[in-house]
């Protein structure tokens, strides 16, 4: 009897170990389904096998939490051309969606309504069509919603007023119809809405014009009409109503007065708000008598005179549909040839958006990240950032994606344990270094992780690689960092240059490169209107970068400031192998700016030697002037003894074993411009 209770116990201790394998398997099923109804050819999605754990890091754009639950789905710019399953509501968990950028069809599900966590939904640039779900309304943690540029029809839902968190909502070219649901003007959170290029009509929602976030209401290319609320005069330019030719106004540049028939204008709905949503397939534009009883209602006229009335009253509703169909057709073919896309539809397919888009100077779609996992989160912003930094530095995810063509391999620059780097080209043309840098390798605190970005962005300096901007998005879980791309690559590929394998540096250039990174760390140091003192810590040659005048730029300056602890020992363990580590960091675990200084004498050493090994023949050789065993021999004699003699000084001065004994870069600036100028 003992013995089968043991075993009894030991069968019940193995089912409950194995709950969480019901459960991955649940989520399994769920994208496989994805997988059958989103690639029905397995053309892009063979690393979806129904054998494997989708949390193990092979299943393609998929990513999981600590508990493994899959929280984002990254498939955007994949080809994809099939449906989005009702499947998908499986997902509990996820709260990124990005499927853009694709050929997928059919209607939203409305199971897509199950998804509670999600926060960035991302369907923009496909085919699908339908209406867009009322349910979606109940997502309550949606921040970002982006289904613009596909072939939706009928009204814009007026459940969307429940997103309380929503921040963007993109509805643009699109064939949606009906009024602007004044629920709009419920969401306190959202900064940019845009419902351009579709077939709107009726006026614009006093509610919405006061929203105290709204930063962009987009209504182009709509057949609006009515009094613009005076409050959106505060927004100046993210206001844009072109092409509404029914709108009037005071305060605006191109619009008409109103006179007394915009007011009275019968034919122009009001649109509905949260509290008065029709309780059946009622359209948001239909105009309810709700003072009316049945008994009014049915009671037929008695006066024949009503007769004559209700008979110019259909002549006139006659005339007014046949102006109406008219004026709409007017409005479509003004559209189609006002507009910079030819389309048959009105839509352009995937191919069609993709190519105007490579060729377009000025963005097609305005995608933007959500708040959650955010630390530029506007909450955050405000006490933190200037405005300087919140115009010209915030980066959202589709420039990245579409600097990177979807961080395609090609663009693929270099990966570390860390991050990865590519080139990418901005809409204007200027070519970009994109470093991508998971969550899990940042700062956990935000707090901190926002402090650090202040202090890049405030880093500003000829020798210092340029930070163009950033982004971070929660659904993919990583932070990118856009600076300007440095076309000669690095320092390191300069040195053991053997047989016509590299360009040889001229001895002046290696004199200029010396000075300038000499520069670059002086301003991080605090000197000459750098305020703050700041310890670039990872110094070395592969950090140093060659522009095409052969300016050295030092790069990842104040990039410690972001990444967590541990990530940030591990880049050092590799520049200790490499020889920069200062000696006295085993013993003080602590980087000043004489391990800086350390680093940029082993520098020196590298580029006069051209070698990126340093022995201590090297430092011999220095010491006693011996310039055959710490000058380049790729050199042939061509260069300065007395430069060469100081420069070796200089090296031996940085590397001494005592901190103390090491120059601060103002002097070693002193020295350096003696023979060289240093302007």
């Amino acid at each position: 009897m003992g013995l089968s209770l043991y075993f009894f116990s030991l069968l019940f201790s193995f089912s409950l170990i194995s709950k969480p394998t019901v459960c991955e398997n649940a989520e399994l099923s769920v994208l496989m389904a994805m997988k059958a109804s989103l690639d029905p050819h397995n053309m892009f999605l063979s690393s979806w096998t129904d054998n494997t754990d989708p949390c193990g890091g092979s299943f393609e754009g998929v990513a999981c939490n600590e508990l493994g639950h899959v929280v984002n789905i990254s498939l955007q710019g994949k080809g994809l051309s099939g449906e989005i399953p009702a499947a998908v509501g499986g997902l509990k968990s996820l709260s990124g969606l990005y499927l853009h950028f694709n050929a997928l069809y059919g209607e939203i599900p409305k199971e897509i309504s199950n998804l509670t966590e999600l926060s960035d939904l991302y369907l923009n640039v496909n085919n699908l069509s339908g209406g867009i779900p009322p349910e979606i309304g109940n997502m309550s943690n949606l921040q970002v919603v982006q289904l613009c540029y596909n072939k939706l029809t009928g009204s814009i839902p007026a459940q969307l007023g429940f997103l309380k968190k929503l921040s963007v909502l993109a509805l643009q070219y699109n064939q949606l119809n009906g009024a602007i649901p004044a629920s709009l003007g419920d969401l306190g959170m959202l900064t940019r809405l845009d419902l351009s290029f579709n077939s709107l009509f009726g006026s614009i929602p006093v509610k919405l014009a006061i929203g105290p976030m709204l930063e962009v209401l987009d209504i182009q290319n709509n057949t609006l009409s009515g009094n613009v609320p005076p409050a959106l005069k505060r927004l100046n330019d993210g206001f844009r109503y072109g092409n509404n030719p029914g709108l009037c106004g005071v305060g605006f540049s191109s619009l008409r007065v109103c006179t007394a028939s915009d007011h009275l204008n019968p034919n122009r709905p009001e649109p509905f708000g949260i509290n008065d949503l029709p309780t059946k397939d009622i359209p948001e534009s239909a105009n309810l008598q709700s003072n009316c009883s049945k008994t009014h209602c049915s009671n037929p006229s008695k006066n024949p005179q009503i007769a004559v009335i209700l008979g110019a009253i259909g002549v006139i509703v006659a005339v007014t549909v046949i102006v109406l169909f008219t004026f709409s057709w007017y409005r479509r073919r003004k559209q189609k040839i006002g507009s910079a896309f030819d389309t048959s539809d009105s839509r352009l397919s995937t191919d069609q958006v993709m190519e105007n888009y490579r060729k377009s100077g000025s963005p097609l779609i305005s995608l933007e990240y959500s708040n959650g996992w955010d630390p530029l989160a506007r909450r955050q912003i405000g006490s933190g950032f200037s405005q300087e930094v919140l115009e010209n530095f915030m980066f959202n995810l589709e420039d990245v994606e579409s600097a990177t063509q979807y961080f395609s391999e090609v663009n693929l620059l270099g990966k570390s344990n860390f991050s990865a780097v590519y080139k990418g080209i901005l809409r204007n043309g200027s070519p970009v270094a994109i470093k991508c840098i998971a969550k899990t390798s940042c700062k956990s605190d935000e707090a901190e992780f926002l402090k650090g970005l202040k202090t890049l962005t405030s880093l500003k300096h000829e020798n210092l690689v340029r930070l163009r901007g950033f982004c971070c998005s929660k659904g993919r879980g990583e932070c990118f960092l856009v600076y300007d791309f440095v076309p000669n690559g690095n320092l390191l590929q300069y040195l053991d240059v053997k047989d016509g394998s590299g360009k040889v540096l001229e001895w002046s250039t290696r004199i200029s490169i010396i000075i300038g990174i000499a520069k670059g760390i002086r301003y991080l140091h605090g000197n000459k209107g750098n305020k703050h003192v700041l310890v670039h810590q990872n110094i070395s040659v592969e950090k140093v970068l060659i522009d095409r005048r052969y300016n050295p730029l030092l790069s990842d300056s104040g990039l410690h400031k972001l990444l967590a602890d541990d990530i940030v020992f591990s880049m050092l363990k590799a520049s200790a192998a490499m020889g920069y580590l200062a000696p006295e960091y085993t013993t003080t675990g602590r980087f000043t700016e004489k391990s800086d200084m350390y680093a940029f004498g082993m520098i020196v050493f590298q580029i006069l030697a051209g070698k990126r090994k340093i022995t201590q023949l090297t430092r011999h050789g220095a010491e006693s002037c011996r310039f055959e065993d710490f000058i380049d021999t790729n050199l042939e004699g061509k260069f300065s003894e007395s430069e060469a003699t100081k420069l070796g000084r200089i090296a031996l001065l940085c590397t001494n074993e005592s901190p103390n004994h090491r120059p601060a870069m103002e002097t070693v600036l002193q020295e350096l411009s003696e023979f060289v100028s240093s302007s």
